[in-house]
Order: structure tokens, then sequence, then C-alpha cells
């Protein structure tokens, strides 16, 4: 959430942001914004006019009740309690035109960084590196919904028996296969640093709102209505909001922490042959990154970030590509997001597997996340996450880049992790 003095003193600036994300009513919202915002600091000024009144006519009643003078003091009295009648009311039309106000800021996402390119879709990110080769595949090779099916590793339609469309059931090496590249990539992450946790898997809607799931993405979460809790669409919202309402020491910066979860999306309208298979589920796990980082170091974080991504994907042998999204393809939470993507011979398209986003204060404003600086005062703190890495679209990239006429052949660093060479 954007602080609505930032935006109050950078309208111009802000405008240009939302404008490089093509957000539209921009002007309308903003405007909107500043206009609650000076109505509630009126109100504010004239409630504090009230009670430093209020407060004096106390001393003065007390004053004269002191010298004998009690008629005075009972006039004074009479209006202390209008003055009371009247604090109350500007009380509660505080409290009204504040929440106007937050409500307001939820619906405005974050500015861009300025080397975040325009644009308005996928189409328009840029391609800023890539690396590998592409493998060529035999003659009768398959994507990775028909490999699944020809080695019986994967089981789609048990998994729609079980549950429905998007929730497969793993077996065999299939299991073993997906079990060893969460454990190597939490190792990868802590070798890298990374504290690792284990998160709960349900949060309350003020973890939501912290880490700006709600009210952007309400319709995209399960929820429980009885309960009023949400089902995780990516470790990042428990673990970020571990450090909501925390204040830091700023000798306690960097804070890096990694978590393996299952996540669970709606993927509300995904229909058609690009979400066949692993393409695109409604529960799939994920080993996550989440930084805490002081301002003048969340950029250098950033691309420490990706380069530790490039770093697994290397040991992988799987042909790659970071890109960066364009204002019209950024998260409303993002500053500034990288995405991962391997490239599926089999299907001949690039798969997203990862991104890796700084957010700068927008999080840390919502979840009231701030540190101590050298002078003693208070100021938000930077968060960053990033996927490393969701699995289905690297089991995915894995099974159809790696499939031989023999059968599939597991990379090298994964081998110690499942215990076979070849899937066949």
């Amino acid at each position: 959430m954007l602080q609505v003095a930032f935006i109050r003193e950078n309208k111009e600036t802000v405008l240009k942001g939302l404008a490089k994300r093509n957000f539209k009513n921009a002007e309308q919202l903003v405007e909107k914004t500043i206009a609650a915002d000076e109505e509630r600091r009126a109100i504010q000024t004239e409630l504090d006019a009230i009670l430093a009144e209020s407060n004096k006519l106390s001393k003065d009643i007390g004053m004269l009740f002191k010298t004998g003078e009690t008629q005075k003091a009972d006039i004074l009295k009479k209006k202390t309690v209008q003055l009371k009648d009247k604090s109350k009311d500007l009380t509660e039309s505080l409290q009204n035109k504040a929440n106007e106000l937050q409500e307001l800021l939820y619906l405005i996402p974050n500015i861009p960084n300025e080397i975040v390119p325009n644009g308005f879709s996928a189409d328009d990110n840029l391609n800023v590196f890539q690396e590998g080769e592409i493998p060529v595949l035999h003659k009768d090779a398959l994507p990775h919904w028909e490999l699944a099916k020809k080695y019986d590793i994967i089981d789609f339609e048990l998994g729609n028996k079980i549950t429905g469309a998007g929730f497969p059931v793993y077996k065999g090496k299939g299991a073993k296969l997906q079990r060893a590249l969460i454990n190597y990539f939490l190792d990868k992450n802590t070798a890298a640093g990374y504290d690792e946790v284990q998160v709960p898997h349900l949060v309350n809607e003020a973890s939501g709102f912290g880490t700006g799931q709600l009210p952007d993405k309400e319709g995209q979460m399960y929820h429980d209505a009885q309960d009023n809790l949400y089902l995780i669409p990516t470790a990042e919202v428990p673990v970020t909001n571990i450090f909501r309402d925390v204040i830091l020491k700023e000798e306690e910066f960097p804070i890096c922490k990694t978590a393996y979860t299952p996540c669970f999306r709606r993927e509300a309208g995904s229909y058609g042959a690009h979400v066949r298979g692993l393409n695109r589920l409604h529960q799939f796990d994920k080993v996550e990154i989440v930084r805490i980082e002081h301002p003048d170091n969340s950029y250098a974080a950033l691309d420490a970030m990706v380069n530790h991504v490039k770093s697994i994907l290397q040991e992988l042998n799987l042909p790659y590509r970071v890109l960066r999204l364009c204002g019209g393809d950024m998260g409303f939470t993002s500053a500034l997001t990288y995405d991962f993507e391997v490239f599926s011979t089999a299907q001949d398209r690039w798969l997203e597997i990862s991104s890796v986003s700084n957010f700068e204060t927008f999080q840390a404003n919502r979840l009231k996340l701030r540190f101590k600086n050298s002078e003693g005062k208070s100021e938000l703190a930077h968060t960053l996450n990033g996927s490393s890495l969701a699995l289905p679209r690297v089991l995915a990239g894995l099974l159809e880049n790696c499939q031989t006429p023999e059968g599939i052949k597991i990379p090298k660093v994964l081998v110690p992790y499942c215990g076979f060479e070849l899937i066949n």
C-alpha cells in the first residue's frame, strides 16, 4: 500500500507510474484519495482544537471551584458537555473517513520502478537473459501429460476422481522425483543463507491484506467462510506475515527465509490446451524465498535472488530465460518483477516457473513492518520474494526435455535425492 503522504506530495509521479501499469481511472482514484485525506486531516484538526479547549475548560473549572465561583464553574461545565458531545461526533466521523481512506488506498497498486518497460501484456516483457541449449528430441517425443501416463508417474484422472481437475496424484517415481525436487530446492536455499521455516497453510484475513492478496486476488483464493480463513496461494503470505507489526533493528538486516508449502489457487476462468497436465493446477508444491531488507540494499538483494534461481536451473541443465515484466503484466504489489521461464521442447513453448519481485515499502506499509534507523527514527523496510522454485512446470520441463527413447534421464544433481537415474 502506498503511503498517503507520498501520494499527496508526489501526485504526478504516482499518476505517471499508474499510467505505465495502464491502470484505469487512475486520476479519479488518486484525486478521491487525496480529497479523503484532506477531509480526514480537517476533521482531525477540528477534533484536536475541541479537545484542547475542553482540557483548558476543565482546568478553569477546577480553579473556579477552588475560589468559590461555583456559578461560573457550572456555566463552563455545561459548555464542556456540549464539547464532549461534539468531540464524540467528530471522533466517529474521523474513524469513518479513515476507513474510507484505507479502502481507497487498498485499490491503488504499487508504483513501478523506473526500469520497468512500458507494455500492456506478456508480449511486451523484456528478455534480459537466456541460457542453455534447447534439446533436440527424438521423433516419438511426447508432452509431459502423455509421459506421465506412459510411465504411470502422475495420474490426472485419479486426482479428478478424488477432488476435481487440477489436483493430480503423483505415483511411484513421480512422487519420489517431486519430493527430491522439494528437498533439493530447500538445500540450495539454506546453503545460500536462507533460514528454513514451516508455516501454516491457512491464513487469516489480516495476513491476506498484509501481503496484498486481499482485496486484489480475493476471487482466486479458497476461502473457509465459517472461520474466515484462506488457503495460501503461496508461502510468501505466511512467511512475510511473520514480520507483521514488527519493529526491527537495523543490524538485523538482511532477513532471509525459505519455506516449502503446498499452494492453492482457484484459477477461475482458466481453460484450454495451454493449461493441460501440470501447466496450471489448483494445488501444487512450491519452495519460496523471502527477504526483508534495508531500503538501501533491496535492489542488490533482488539481483542476488535472480542469480540464485539461475544457479538452480543451471544445475538442472534446463534451458531458461529471464524476463523483466512490463508495467501491464506486473502484479499489483510489485515494483519490479523478473519472471523465469523454462523451454518445453515437447510443447514448443516457454513455461513460467518463477517470479522474483521487489515490493519496496508497499507490503511493509500494510504490514506495519518497520525498523529503527541510525538516527533512532522508524522507517518502512523493503520486502522481496521469489519462487525457488514452483514444482509443476519445472517437473514438466524435466520430463519433456530429459526424455530419451530409453526413458526419462534424471539430472545428475537430483539422483542422490531420488535414488534413481532413469524413469522407464
